[in-house]
């Protein structure tokens, strides 16, 4: 049973990168409402628009109603209030851009610009992940409200509203058709679609072309500097585009066929060179994953590597070391130096697939210091009204680094109220980014939560070994867990832990530091450590026997683990496990059995069951794709070497012979080896009393 929430930690007297909580709150707010009071939609756009809006104003009564109780606030939660205002700066210029940008160029960036909705919508999410709303004084209403979004946010996929991409797709279709018959030179091959598609994007007037050539050339000047030569020359493709368009449209007929007589070859010429693949902010599709880049999911144009090992668009990872990280964003290692080494070999093959599928391929400057400075400059020149993002960047990791050193600081003095909930946002804190985990341990977090591990407060127990399991997710904390003495302590709470919840995460914390090769051997060195493991998956609830198999099996990948594992009376709870449809675990439980099956302890304890066998027949057939496999590997691991007796009860069972052909015919191609090698025994066994079966 929860305790009643403490009353908030006192955040320290100054954090420089955050403002007042009034005045938090009060910028809040009037972001939020600026947002939402925004009445004419884009012609682009509309459905991310709304849906954001719709999400902004329910924050929106949130921080009003936190206004309202005029109470301290966690420091977790002003760190939040201050991502969260971060994010809604950013929804305000985006959804700013849609509405005063060109219409037809928003039209060609499509996926671009839903990409940044998506990454503002997970960042939202992320956001909320350090709220503790246990401790904030609010109506249960506001509180579901707050959770359903956050559950959304956490779900929310890249959504490109279907129409507007087909409206964009005819559009280059139709263009592309023009470029066909431009030996014609006949003009639009089908005004009336173009007059339909761009009275689709709002322009039905005079005054709508007008502007729309404005918001055109002004998108051209600002992507003079930045965007590139042929980005520029779309741009200006699109301008003689809507031009030629309106003077036919709006032109009296005698002034339409001069128009028609002296600009139709022009016309015709631009649309052939707009180049509808190398914009550098439009998507290529259809390209391998392999030559995507893991930020940007984008065409690697200019491959290089960094020091962790990975590979990044060189722009991509530029912009990100700029923007004030020190990390590998696919592994979260630390770089230990900002140099860009050329991966030669991919961006030979990256070539050679771009001729194959005539995609232009634009090259990025060599110079990684010269790119960091460019994109630098980019990013300051893009727009007067656009956010600092280097400062903000390290605005948000000097925030997350004091907010951290502040908790550490009363997790080792504070009382046991306030270690409660210095616990509980650290858990919160940990719970997202590896920088964050990074800077939480870096602040001597680490020592201080496994001494909390034997804490008799429940609540305690349970906070502390849940920020341990979310630290050690980032590999060079595991490190530090090891030295810091965690393992005998989670043991402790794995056996005789104060609730449910925190034996569980006791076992995934088990299983997170077993990731590493040197922490199996460690933890299945310990005397305790897989009997709770094996205890938990006797008592726990479905997800903690989860835990506690996922675990075990990635222990039991060493031999002398496995004797352990089968020693703590593992073989038959497994056996019942998979007779037990509410325990929802037995792919788990057979991977593990099918581990056990490699040690001879594990052989004679599994060939003991009179009923694995005919349950094993019936996975054969209804069993998953994984499972299936791992119910083969242990038939023909049971009939091998002395199975004599095994592979005679499998002969008896009238349905295991039709399921091992089903099996042969239709599944993997391991399982339809093991299949064939499993029949080829049985019928060396029954060849010298009856028939083959095979």
């Amino acid at each position: 049973m929860d305790v009643s929430p403490p009353l908030p930690l006192r955040p320290p007297m100054a954090f420089s990168g955050f403002l007042p909580t009034g005045a938090l709150l009060d910028s809040l707010i009037h972001i939020s409402n600026e947002v939402s009071s925004m009445e004419k939609f884009p012609f682009v756009q509309v459905r991310n628009t709304s849906t954001m809006i719709r999400r902004i104003k329910l924050l929106s009564s949130l921080f009003e109603e936190i206004q309202e109780t005029n109470t301290k606030l966690p420091p977790s939660s002003i760190l939040c209030l201050t991502e969260l205002f971060s994010v809604i700066q950013r929804v305000k210029l985006v959804i700013q851009g849609c509405k005063d940008g060109s219409c037809l160029w928003n039209l060609m960036q499509i996926e671009y610009i839903s990409k940044q909705f998506y990454v503002l919508v997970k960042e939202m999410g992320r956001a909320l992940d350090i709220l503790p709303l246990s401790l904030l004084h609010i109506t249960t209403d506001i509180r579901e409200q707050v959770e359903l979004l956050h559950k959304q946010a956490k779900r929310a996929e890249l959504i490109a509203d279907n129409r507007e991409l087909q409206r964009r797709d005819d559009f280059l279709r139709l263009m592309a058709s023009n470029n066909e018959k431009n030996s014609k030179n006949k003009g639009f091959v089908d005004f009336d679609k173009v007059k339909d598609l761009l009275s689709d994007i709002g322009l039905r007037d005079p005054l709508d072309y007008e502007e729309e050539i404005s918001k055109l050339e002004a998108e051209a000047q600002r992507q003079a500097g930045t965007g590139g030569l042929i980005v520029v020359s779309n741009i200006n493709n699109l301008i003689s585009l809507v031009s030629y368009a309106k003077s036919l449209i709006f032109s009296s007929n005698e002034e339409a066929e001069k128009v028609k007589g002296s600009s139709a070859h022009y016309s015709l010429t631009a649309l052939r060179n707009y180049d509808l693949s190398s914009s550098s902010q439009m998507i290529v599709t259809n390209v391998p994953d392999e030559f995507r880049c893991p930020i940007s999911l984008d065409l690697m144009r200019d491959p290089v590597i960094v020091s962790s090992g990975h590979t990044y668009d060189r722009t991509s990872i530029a912009q990100w070391i700029n923007s004030g990280h020190h990390t590998c964003p696919k592994s979260g290692q630390r770089l230990i130096h900002m140099a860009l080494i050329p991966n030669y070999s991919l961006k030979s093959l990256v070539h050679q697939w771009c001729q194959e599928n005539n995609i232009p391929l634009i090259e990025h400057p060599s110079s990684s210091l010269s790119e960091l400075e460019r994109s630098s400059s980019g990013q300051r020149n893009s727009s007067e009204n656009a956010i600092d993002h280097l400062s903000a960047a390290k605005a948000a990791v000097d925030a997350v680094k004091m907010t951290a050193e502040f908790l550490v600081g009363k997790l080792a003095t504070g009382s046991p109220e306030i270690q409660r909930q210095a616990a509980y946002e650290l858990r919160l804190l940990a719970k997202t980014g590896m920088d964050n985990r990074r800077i939480i341990a870096e602040a001597g977090a680490i020592p201080f939560l496994v001494t909390l591990l034997s804490s008799q407060d429940p609540k305690i127990q349970e906070n502390a070994v849940t920020a341990l399991l979310n630290l050690s997710i980032f590999d060079n904390n595991k490190i530090l867990l090891m030295a810091a003495g965690a393992v005998e302590k989670i043991v402790d709470v794995l056996e005789s832990g104060k609730n449910m919840e925190a034996r569980e995460n006791a076992a995934a914390a088990i299983f997170s530091l077993s990731m590493i090769d040197d922490c199996k051997v460690s933890i299945g060195g310990h005397p305790r450590a897989i009997a709770g493991l094996v205890s938990l998956l006797r008592e726990g609830t479905s997800t903690g026997k989860r835990d506690a198999a996922t675990a075990l099996i990635n222990l039991a990948v060493y031999n002398i683990n496995r004797v352990s594992v089968v020693a703590a009376g593992a073989v038959p709870l497994l056996i019942d496990l998979l007779m037990d449809d509410k325990a929802g675990i037995t792919d788990d439980a057979l991977a593990l059995l099918a581990l056990l099956l490699g040690c001879h302890e594990g052989l004679e304890e599994i060939r003991k069951s009179r009923v694995l066998v005919p349950l094993l027949v019936d996975l054969l057939r209804f069993g998953s794709p994984k499972g299936r496999e791992n119910a083969i590997t242990l038939l023909l691991g049971l009939c091998k070497d002395g199975g004599e007796e095994v592979a005679g009860r499998l002969l008896m069972n009238p349905r295991s012979i039709p399921s091992l052909r089903s099996l042969a015919a239709d599944g993997s191609l391991r399982a339809r080896r093991k299949a064939d090698a499993l029949l080829r025994l049985l019928n060396r066994c029954c060849s010298h009393s009856r028939n083959p079966v095979g």
